[in-house]
């Protein structure tokens, strides 16, 4: 088999993103400890469950779970863009985010909105403060892009994700990338996947994904017939899925070695 183009995905393939997040929130529960004297273990429990009930019952559900934005992403992101559903997204957020630590603060008695927003905006400067690559990104593109188109599919809000690259310095090793926000398909459809391969002059079956998520990343590679779906399997973000990818590693340091052997 002949590889032609590698695509690789962005938040936690590329970049730390469910870790750097829950250190933002570590960070934030210190703050409320000094704030309000809530126990950090409490504080952290609340807002993963306030987070999460008031994104999903949220007006903009539908639009956030299609595109991939997380909970998590609606904490900190800006949300830039002149889309109706930009616009929405970036109206609700706002209030979902000081909504949401102000939920933590009532539900330890500790009614402050004052406080919430403290909070809210502390979360939000650590989270992109804390950003950083996982291990081995830029040595593994660098070796990879030698011999092949190397191209990103990423879902996720356009400003938001292209923010992440812009802070990661990994943007000048793609030949082509794809944001799911920027075509309105996200990952696993398979027409986000051909997007970028069309743009890339690559066909499907020369093409290689790398992903941390199984329900996104391996099975929409799948769906779009690559002739390799490489599951980066990641402690602490791993996924029950009923998806079987062509191959499993445990760090990006692996991929030279594996494409090779194909």
């Amino acid at each position: 088999m002949v590889v032609d183009a590698i695509l690789f995905d962005l938040d936690d393939t590329l970049i730390v993103d469910e870790a750097v997040s829950r250190e933002a929130l570590v960070s934030t529960a210190q703050l409320a400890s000094k704030l309000a004297g809530i126990e950090t273990s409490v504080f952290l429990a609340d807002a993963k469950k306030f987070g999460f009930e008031f994104w999903r019952k949220g007006p903009c559900y539908d639009y956030v779970k299609s595109i991939g934005i997380s909970f998590h992403e609606c904490l900190w992101g800006r949300f830039k863009g002149d889309k109706p559903e930009l616009l929405k997204l970036r109206e609700w957020s706002q209030v979902y985010r000081v909504s949401v630590f102000s939920a933590v603060l009532s539900a330890q008695g500790v009614p402050d909105e004052d406080a919430a927003e403290t909070l809210a905006t502390h979360f939000s400067k650590q989270r992109r403060q804390l950003a950083r690559l996982m291990p081995d990104a830029i040595e593994t593109l660098a070796r990879l892009k030698a011999g092949h188109k190397i191209a990103l599919l990423t879902n996720g809000a356009p400003d938001l994700q292209r923010e992440k690259i812009a802070a990661s310095g990994l943007g000048g090793y793609f030949d082509a990338i794809a944001v799911s926000g920027e075509h309105g398909i996200g990952k696993p459809r398979a027409e986000i996947f051909h997007i970028l391969l069309r743009e890339l002059g690559v066909s499907a079956n020369r093409a290689v994904m790398v992903g941390n998520s199984l329900e996104r990343d391996i099975a929409g590679a799948l769906n779009a017939q690559l002739a390799s779906a490489v599951w980066l399997q990641v402690p602490g973000s791993e996924e029950h899925a009923d998806v079987k990818p062509h191959h499993t590693i445990r760090g990006l340091h692996e991929i030279p070695e594996l494409v090779g052997r194909m």
